[in-house]
């Protein structure tokens, strides 16, 4: 599903004045499910775009595919919150976990830039030393899609995020996403923030560390958002981008689930 709104935009001339219309984007959601369980889930996937933060949609497309090819079989990234108060000290935490994994500050800096003018509709592909951007159309990105998760899976996973209270479609949908993002051997690792306004909850999320939520990433009230996907320099961008957004995953596989802990403790390994 994906819903959007219209917004217009004035440019002025002299003697003259031009309004554009562009398209806004308000919300997505996609997974892969029964076809018993269709019509509850785009009936809650409606509710969702006419009920959300960033407005009330006027253009909602869902699409409905038979996807004949078997899904892969991958596992859940081990979920935690470090601890964090403001955005200056979201950045700090974001640049030591990204440094860590062997990332350049060159490619820290440029998927800082990108998700703050926040005109993506997909993922940057960022090269992990140099920085280089790798998708063939800039604008659009790369989209990771085509995931699921197995319902027995996905119960275990509900209740120990209950625990932790922060049981919601947004965190469960964001970790099934970087699993999958993750499970590609090509990628080291991935930032997102997300550009809902009253989110302010983003992550990094790698094999090494698993998927590290990061509060107060962005202000209250900020539509600033989007996901960096940082790869290797030699990749090859005809196999990965394949993977990542026409190959069926499905998470067959729970993992820990642990609550909030300190960057010194992820960084040293003392949490696991």
């Amino acid at each position: 599903m994906r819903a959007s709104k219209q917004a217009q935009s004035r440019k002025f001339k002299v003697q003259s004045k031009k309004s554009k219309i562009t398209e806004v984007h308000i919300s997505g959601a996609e997974g892969l499910y029964k076809r018993s369980e269709i019509q509850a889930t785009v009936k809650r996937y409606i509710e969702r775009a006419l009920n959300h933060p960033k407005g009330k949609a006027d253009r909602i497309v869902v699409t409905i595919e038979d996807i004949a090819q078997e899904p892969q079989k991958i596992p859940l990234l081990p979920v935690a919150t470090i601890r964090c108060e403001n955005p200056a000290e979201g950045e700090d935490i974001v640049r030591l976990l990204l440094q860590s994994l062997g990332i350049s500050k060159i490619s820290i800096r440029r998927s800082f830039h990108l998700i703050k003018r926040s005109t993506m509709r997909g993922a940057a592909l960022i090269t992990a030393k140099h920085g280089h951007r790798l998708e063939p159309d800039l604008q659009r990105g790369v989209r990771a899609s085509r995931l699921g998760i197995n319902r027995s899976v996905l119960k275990v996973l509900s209740r120990r995020l209950k625990q932790l209270g922060i049981n919601t479609d947004t965190v469960k949908e964001a970790l099934i996403l970087a699993s999958k993002v993750i499970s590609c051997k090509e990628v080291i690792a991935e930032l997102c923030v997300s550009d809902d306004p009253d989110y302010t909850t983003g992550y990094v999320a790698s094999k090494h560390y698993g998927y590290l939520r990061i509060p107060h990433i962005k202000p209250v009230g900020s539509k600033i958002g989007g996901r960096a996907f940082f790869v290797n320099e030699r990749v090859r961008v005809k196999k990965i981008i394949p993977y990542l957004e026409k190959m069926p995953v499905v998470v067959t596989k729970g993992a820990p689930c642990r609550g909030i802990i300190s960057i010194d403790e992820i960084l040293s390994g003392s949490h696991k």
